[in-house]
This record gives structure tokens, C-alpha cells and sequence, in this order.
């Protein structure tokens, strides 16, 4: 069983100045316990600043929690975004093996996953991930594991006017009995005190008012991120409105064993940095999978600093440009392949055949968002006639099938193993070519470095003469020159300015 270790608190000297500024570009990355109340806040919490002898700082929420400080009520630990995505590197591997070991965690969706399924998957003994997980973060997995169920249980509480018994089960807690004391044990509160001590007038799940606040580190380019999403939209299935700042959409979602299906509703609030996210109450019972899903969506978690660092000139006139994500990995797929050597309205247009033919309607759903998008065992039986009928070319239409029939065995649906790996067997369907694994990847594992180096809008783009593009291989060589570790930003830069332009080619 774990043992308790005991964390190591950061430099104060390096910290204390960002916490006196509220520095936002430090949120997530650590937090500051506070001696003389036992409370640890967010650096940009607007509370009074402490003084600095009452300070302890930590790099993660666990680590506070660890040393025996309860969340702030006031600036809510939960909302802070991840550390992010590590970078993968073979000098620091062990670190980057425990950085993904606690993304792996903060996704984990199974309350009975254990410490050995997280280290087979990734490759290595239990007794290894144990120790390379207490050097990175200074507690155990469990630790870690346990601090973020109980943070989803406070935001769930705070903001939602869920039961008890439901937020323990959503928050991932296998009874009621086990949440209360965990909850009692490291907040010294009860669950309902909580609740009590909330925003007043809490409306129900489901209902308006009922809102999942997510944070994210400035700057972040809404306005890009929802005309990319906008540019792709598909009939039936979303509704984007760029002006407005919003975004409805349908979801199935398999989350312990069982299918939830309803919609959600987008918006932002910028000036508290927030992604403010409605959802239906067919959704509210799997929002503890849901969340890690949103924020890959919506790239909450990334550090636009050393992104747009990498960028370079490609960053000056719009930082902050977000990878986005998707929220169902089939449904990517899919697009994906219907939009190989088409345009994006042409991909866009096939997508709503596909959905208005075979997706399945939503009762009480938004207007233009009430169709579900099709599941893999709904194309996978489909004759190929039925789909080539719809305008789709017949090889396409087989790919799609193949797709279906092949989905619950691959590694990309269920996030396993490597890029690499993944997408070896992504190619292994018949008709999914380098190009549509790697845009798979891309958006679908939210993979930070993959360049699409066949892709004729970068070929041109990076090109001296457009109308000469160089080779693939040139290209795929100058981009790493240029943009690694972060190269699908810079795809998604470079696919946006030529969107500028007519005749875009990108799904």
C-alpha cells in the first residue's frame, strides 16, 4: 500500500513576487499554502496577500493537500487548469514518464483502476511508477488521485445543485459512506456544510445557472478557436456562433459501462479567464469523464508562453492560439476520413448527410444541435451502397465501414500506448494514409507535435515559391527546425492564415 510522503514546498523567494502580482501565468503551476489559516489558494487569488513567512508553496493540489491545507473557497483550487501536456524527452524520460503518468490520472474515469493498470500502460513495474511519481509531484499516485476526485466533488458542490450521493459517484467515489469521510478527513468540513457556504440560489444540474467553470491561462485566442470549430460544424450536431462566443453541441458519452447522451452549451468569460460550460441533466451523471475531455477540447490546460515561443513571428498578431481537441474520438475519425482531398465545406457537407441519414435525434435538444453523431456499430453494418449513395465515393464509404468494424479493438479509441504505435494501426484500415492518422492524432489525442508534412496548404505555406511547393521531406525537416516540440500549432497557424484565402483543404 502507498505511504504517505512529505512534500516538498517550493522556493519562496521565486514564488512570493508572482503571488504578491497575481501573476496569472503561474496558475496551475503551483500554490501557496497558508500557515495561519490553513487554506492554500491559487497566485492569483484576490484575497489579501499573506506575509511571506506564512507561506508554503507547492507544485501541485496534492501536494497542499498532503501537507494538510483545505482548498480556498474564494479563488477554488479546482478550477485552476493542469500543468499540461509534457513534452516528450529521452534525456528526462522518468519525468516525463510521471508527468504522464499524472495526465493519465487527471483523465482516469474508473473509480477501480488501480496503480498497475496505470503502469502497464505505460510500460513500466508498479514499484518504478511509485517511485518516479514521488520524486516528480512528491506524493503517491493514490494521493494524487484522491486530491482530484475531492476537488471535483467541491466544484460539483459549489456549483451544482447535484445530491450528495450524486456528486460522490460522479466525482468517482464507489459509495457514499467512503466520500463523506474522505471529504471530512482532508477538508475537516462536511459535504453539505459546503454546499451550504456556496453561491446562493445554486441552480439544479441541468438547469440554467448550473455551470462548470474551467480555467485556462491567458491569452487565449477564442476568437480563432470558435471560427475553426465554426468552419467545421456540422449540421444537426453543433450550432457555433463566432460573434457571440458560444457553441452548442450533442454528445454520447460511454462513462462506466453506460451510454449518457444530451447536449452542451459553450461560452467564455474572459476577464476571469474561464471556460463556462451548460449541460444537459442526461449529462451531468458522467461529468467526472467529461471533464478531462472538455479540457482537451478546448486545449484549457496548454501554457501559451513557450508555445507561441516556439512559433515565433507565426504568434505576434494573435497569441494564444489553442489546439483544439474533440470531444468524441470516433466522430474525428470519421471527419477525418470524409475530408481527405476535399475542402472543409465540401468535408462539412458529407458530415451532415452522414448525421441527417443515420444519426439518431435528440428529444429536448437545442434547435440546429438535436442529432446525435452515428456509433461505430451504426456505420459498421451499413451496406457500402448506403453510404456511396449519400455522395460519398464507394472507397471512402468502405473505410468508413472497416473504421466502424475495427473501432473497439484500436489503441487511438482508447488512448493507449504511443503516437507512433497508434499510428501504425490507424493505417492498417484500408484508406487511411499518413496524412488522416496524423490529423486523427493531432486533434483526437491532442498530440502537441505532429506535422502533416503531405498536406498542400503547409507545403505551400512554407514554401519560397507557392505555386513550386517543396517535397514533403523538405518540409517535414523544416518545420522540426522551426517548430518543435509544438508543431501542431503551428498547422493549425498556418491552416488558419490560408484559410484567409480561397479553396482551404483542410477537414
Amino acid at each position: 500500500m502507498d505511504q504517505p510522503l512529505q512534500p516538498s514546498p517550493l522556493d519562496p523567494a521565486a514564488c512570493y513576487p508572482a503571488l504578491t502580482a497575481r501573476d496569472s501565468r503561474f496558475d496551475g503551476h503551483w500554490f501557496v499554502g497558508v500557515t495561519s489559516t490553513g487554506v492554500y489558494c491559487r497566485p492569483i487569488c484576490r484575497v489579501r496577500t499573506p506575509k511571506a513567512e506564512n507561506c508554503r508553496f507547492y507544485p501541485t493540489a496534492a501536494q497542499a493537500e498532503a501537507a494538510r491545507f483545505r482548498p480556498c473557497l474564494k479563488c477554488r483550487p479546482e478550477l485552476a487548469p493542469a500543468p499540461g501536456r509534457a513534452v516528450w524527452s529521452v534525456m528526462d524520460a522518468s519525468r516525463t514518464l510521471a508527468r504522464e503518468a499524472a495526465a493519465w490520472l487527471d483523465a482516469c474515469e474508473d473509480e477501480q483502476a488501480s496503480i498497475e493498470d496505470l503502469a502497464a500502460h505505460l510500460g513500466i513495474t508498479s514499484r518504478h511508477l511509485r517511485r518516479i511519481f514521488a520524486a516528480e509531484h512528491g506524493v503517491t499516485p493514490l494521493q494524487y488521485l484522491q486530491t482530484r476526485r475531492l476537488l471535483l466533488a467541491k466544484q460539483l458542490l459549489t456549483d451544482t445543485a447535484l445530491p450528495v450521493t450524486a456528486v460522490a459517484h460522479a466525482a468517482g467515489f464507489a459509495s457514499l459512506r467512503r466520500f463523506n469521510a474522505a471529504f471530512l478527513e482532508h477538508y475537516r468540513l462536511q459535504p453539505s456544510a459546503l454546499r451550504r457556504e456556496g453561491p446562493a440560489g445554486a441552480a439544479g444540474a441541468g438547469e440554467a445557472g448550473a455551470l462548470l467553470r474551467l480555467g485556462y491561462r491567458p491569452p487565449y485566442a477564442i476568437d480563432a478557436l470558435l471560427e475553426f470549430l465554426a468552419a467545421r460544424a456540422v449540421d444537426g450536431v453543433e450550432r457555433v456562433d463566432p460573434a457571440r462566443g458560444s457553441l452548442t453541441r450533442t454528445l454520447r458519452l460511454l462513462h462506466r459501462g453506460q451510454s449518457h447522451e444530451g447536449w452542451l452549451s459553450l461560452a467564455f468569460d474572459a476577464a476571469r479567464h474561464q471556460a463556462l460550460i451548460t449541460l444537459s441533466p442526461g449529462l451531468w451523471p458522467a461529468v467526472g469523464g467529461l471533464l478531462p475531455l472538455l479540457r482537451r477540447w478546448l486545449d484549457l490546460d496548454a501554457d501559451p508562453a513557450p508555445i507561441d515561443a516556439a512559433l515565433g513571428p507565426l504568434a505576434e498578431h494573435e497569441p494564444g492560439l489553442r489546439l483544439p481537441g474533440c470531444l468524441d474520438r470516433y466522430e474525428l475519425a470519421v471527419r477525418a476520413v470524409l475530408g481527405q482531398q476535399v475542402t472543409v465545406a465540401a468535408a462539412r457537407t458529407l458530415a451532415g448527410r452522414l448525421v441527417e441519414r443515420f444519426g439518431q435525434p435528440l428529444a429536448g435538444a437545442p434547435e440546429g444541435a438535436a442529432r446525435l453523431f452515428p456509433t461505430p456499430a451504426q456505420l459498421a453494418a451499413v451496406p457500402v451502397e448506403a453510404i456511396a449513395e449519400l455522395g460519398i465515393i464507394r472507397r471512402r464509404a468502405e473505410t468508413l465501414i472497416a473504421l466502424g468494424q475495427a473501432w473497439p479493438r484500436l489503441a487511438f479509441a482508447r488512448m493507449s500506448g504511443t503516437p507512433e504505435a497508434a499510428e501504425a494501426e490507424l493505417r492498417e484500415i484500408p484508406g487511411i494514409g499518413p496524412w488522416t492518422a496524423h490529423y486523427m492524432l493531432m486533434r483526437g489525442w491532442s498530440w502537441p507535435d505532429i506535422f502533416p508534412s503531405g498536406d498542400i496548404v503547409l507545403r505551400r505555406a512554407l514554401s519560397p515559391d507557392p505555386q513550386q511547393p517543396l517535397s514533403a521531406r523538405a518540409i517535414d525537416a523544416a518545420a522540426a527546425a522551426a517548430y518543435q516540440p509544438y508543431r501542431s500549432y503551428a498547422v493549425l497557424r498556418l491552416w488558419r492564415n490560408a484559410a484567409q484565402k480561397p479553396a482551404a483543404t483542410t477537414p
